[in-house]
């Protein structure tokens, strides 16, 4: 599924290493193509409740998914990452 760009999607996997886990909801913000056969790939943007960017992540597409309507966002504590 190609995602547009400023779309929301929920990450599938734990990016541990930026304090990100899955379910976390991040902003589309670009969009790598790849030859036929190989994995496309997208930058995601992460913010805080406040609207500020905490991370900005490139992942493959398998690691990412829609939201849909019988989901609900929640809240969570943001744990520093050591570094």
């Amino acid at each position: 599924m190609k995602y547009e760009l400023l779309t929301q999607a929920a990450l599938e996997v734990d990016l541990p290493k930026h304090g990100l886990y899955r379910g976390d909801v991040a902003t589309v913000v670009e969009y790598y193509p790849r030859p036929r056969g190989q994995e496309s790939g997208y930058s995601l943007e992460v913010f805080n409740a406040t609207g500020d960017t905490v991370a900005v992540v490139t992942v493959r597409e398998s690691q990412i998914a829609p939201l849909t309507a019988n989901e609900l966002l929640r809240v969570r504590a943001l744990v520093p990452v050591p570094g």
